[in-house]
């Protein structure tokens, strides 16, 4: 199961800074309002929107978060105030939160989104692992498990395995392995709870923010002669033993040898 995560951590992932600041700034924001109806201006609902929006990218700047969560920042509250304008029934909004929830569960705090892989680098995989004798591989991160059913489907002497947080895309993923009579096996949990020196390959497709961190916990614990895979992200200060390009101008796929 997942480790639970320290409130420390929860307090440093950049969704959640962003959500207090947007608490934050609201205070503030209703100063300002206040402050402008007392002066003769026109209050709106697009005038407050604007006011939180201006107030709130001024404190993602000075917390120094992305680019991108400072556009967030601003428009936040133009979204909010766009999506109250729709009327739509408070039901639909709760579905798709709940959706989204289980589809993509706690990226807020791991920082990695759902990154489909795709054939072409099932087959780079495939081929660059060692032939010839039985292996053990997880895909770290194994979303709708295309990656593992594929490789077990080929190497069926072999045994495949898929780590996935998000519960709907493990329920997806372990469901499709049961109804095709699959021998790969679906783990939904956090990968730090692995102990990587059980397996002969380590797959992923994360993001660059926890590429460090799982590069260290490889080094530490996978065994001599086995391999990690990172399609498209490098790690920094950790040059690739090989390098497989899959074509002239797209994503690359790396490989550390240990």
């Amino acid at each position: 199961m997942a480790r639970a995560p320290s409130p420390a951590g929860i307090l440093r992932a950049p969704a959640v800074q962003a959500l207090l600041i947007q608490a934050l700034a609201f205070p503030l924001t209703l100063g300002v309002v206040y402050l402008s109806a007392r002066a003769g201006f026109t209050v709106s609902y697009l005038y407050v929107a604007l006011v939180q929006g201006a107030i709130a990218l001024g404190f993602t700047w000075w917390r120094r978060l992305a680019v991108w969560w400072r556009a967030i920042g601003f428009g936040f509250p133009l979204a909010l105030l766009a999506a109250s304008l729709l009327a739509i029934p408070p039901a639909v909004f709760l579905v798709i939160f709940l959706f989204l929830l289980l589809l993509y569960w706690s990226t807020y705090r791991t920082q990695v989104p759902y990154y489909p892989s795709g054939r072409r680098v099932w087959e780079a995989v495939a081929a660059s692992l060692p032939q010839g004798r039985p292996l053990r591989v997880i895909d770290v991160g194994s979303g709708l498990g295309g990656f593992v059913l594929e490789l077990q489907r080929q190497r069926p002497e072999s045994r495949f395995e898929g780590i996935e947080l998000a519960p709907l895309p493990w329920l997806y993923s372990h469901l499709r392995a049961r109804l095709t009579r699959s021998k790969a096996r679906f783990i939904r949990g956090d990968y730090e709870n692995l102990n990587f020196a059980d397996y002969d390959a380590v797959f992923a497709y994360l993001s660059p923010a926890v590429m460090t961190e799982l590069y260290i916990k490889a080094a530490r614990e996978m065994k001599p002669g086995s391999t990690l895979f990172s399609y498209e992200f490098v790690i920094a200060g950790q040059p690739p033993s090989r390098i497989v390009t899959l074509n002239t101008d797209g994503p690359k796929l790396y490989l550390w040898d240990f």
